[in-house]
């Protein structure tokens, strides 16, 4: 069922501990945090998995402070005209610090030495000598001149690939997929894979940083590790479903695999030799969650003020520059005479078009119609309604 709403102050309201600095984003008067409603505007969450929500029908956007959103029922929401966003790029700079931290302890075996180390506890005077006496079953290997590939050249991958150069690596990166914007931001010392089999076979260390989809999916398997290096290391910081962990519990013991990193531990992952889990961290600093906290906030007041979207998962990312005069914003089916309706609509109430834009995504697009003059509030419920019947409407406002 369509809804269309007249905006007044926003309910805001958030699912996990959300960074100080975000929420401040939302300091006036148009805007009211409150944890309890029942029916916000927008909802900001981290973790929170929201599966089994119910969505009420003032809801118009849910921003996840992160850059997955498998914590939400994302067709749910666009099937009810829910906008959800995500931050991605905010948390870029923590996950790419982890990631070759993590490249070079486990290529020198620190994360067992530091283990060992610990075992020695209570032995006294006799320390000194027995870790000179143990110390050569961690003797590790330099990255300096080693072949990392990585998966995935978006945010974090891009700043992996720049600064594994500036350690003296070779870089193969491969994305079939990648943006202007990351190109520009790419050096253009990263030799580019033209089959994603070209970096399988020529890296020393893979690292991936891809979303998890039907293709993605348990991409790293028995297939995919015959063609690999023998001893590779496989650093995992994107989802764990990307990995066939059977596979991958083979291939450690066999060495095809030497060394496999994740950040998504389970019982069958600590039961693996050769393995290095991790508990989540890849995001988790202080600057990170406040950079996502920002990130979020700002998009979701952006598009209840504006209607603007940006780093949406399910709507397509549309701007028109906001000049106050009034707006109707439409979610809706991505079908034939859409916007012909639309002017027909405001026609038969003798206003005037402005400025508009139409962008589609998939089933369904997203059209923003800025009025040319004053809408008479004596009319806004006719042509609210008028609005509503127009068959494939999801959602629509008047900002």
């Amino acid at each position: 069922m369509s809804t269309l709403i007249l905006d007044k102050v926003k309910t805001i309201k958030t699912l996990n501990s959300i960074a100080e600095s975000g929420l401040n984003v939302f300091n006036n008067d148009n805007f009211t945090i409150d944890n309890d409603s029942e029916n916000p505007d927008a909802i900001v969450v981290r973790s929170f998995n929201m599966h089994t929500m119910e969505f009420g029908n003032h809801l118009k956007a849910i921003a996840r402070a992160g850059a997955g959103v498998n914590n939400i029922p994302v067709d749910k929401c666009t099937e009810q005209g829910i906008v959800v966003f995500n931050t991605p790029g905010a948390n870029a700079n923590a996950v790419k610090e982890m990631v070759l931290t993590s490249l070079m302890a486990s290529s020198r075996n620190l994360f067992a030495g530091l283990t060992w180390t610990k075992t020695l506890e209570g032995e006294g005077e006799q320390i000194p000598k027995l870790v000179e006496a143990g110390k050569k079953q961690f003797v590790g290997k330099e990255i300096k001149g080693k072949t990392l590939g990585v998966i995935g050249l978006g945010a974090i991958g891009a700043l992996v690939a720049n600064d594994a150069l500036d350690l003296d690596m070779d870089v193969i990166g491969f994305d079939p997929f990648i943006s202007v914007d990351t190109a520009w931001n790419l050096s253009r010392n990263v030799q580019r894979a033209m089959t994603i089999e070209q970096l399988f076979a020529n890296s020393d260390y893979i690292t991936v940083h891809v979303p998890l989809t039907d293709d993605t999916r348990a991409m790293f398997n028995q297939a995919t590790f015959s063609i690999m290096k023998p001893g590779v290391h496989i650093l995992n910081f994107s989802r764990g479903e990307l990995v066939n962990e059977t596979d991958m519990e083979a291939a450690l013991e066999s060495g095809k695999v030497g060394r496999y990193i994740t950040d998504f531990p389970n019982e069958k992952v600590l039961k693996m030799k050769n393995t290095v889990p991790i508990p989540h961290l890849g995001a988790s600093t202080q600057e990170s969650e406040v950079n996502c906290a920002i990130m979020a906030a700002r998009q979701v007041k952006e598009f209840l003020e504006t209607g603007n979207i940006k780093n949406s998962v399910n709507f397509p990312n549309t701007s028109l520059p906001y000049t106050g005069k009034q707006r109707v914003v439409a979610f809706h089916r991505n079908v034939p005479n859409m916007v012909g309706q639309f002017t027909q609509a405001l026609s038969s109430y003798n206003l005037n078009i402005a400025d508009m834009v139409n962008r589609s995504r998939g089933d369904y697009a997203y059209t923003m119609i800025d009025i040319e003059n004053k809408v008479n509030g004596d009319i806004i419920p006719d042509l609210k309604e008028k609005i509503k019947q127009i068959e494939g409407i999801v959602t629509a406002r008047i900002i």
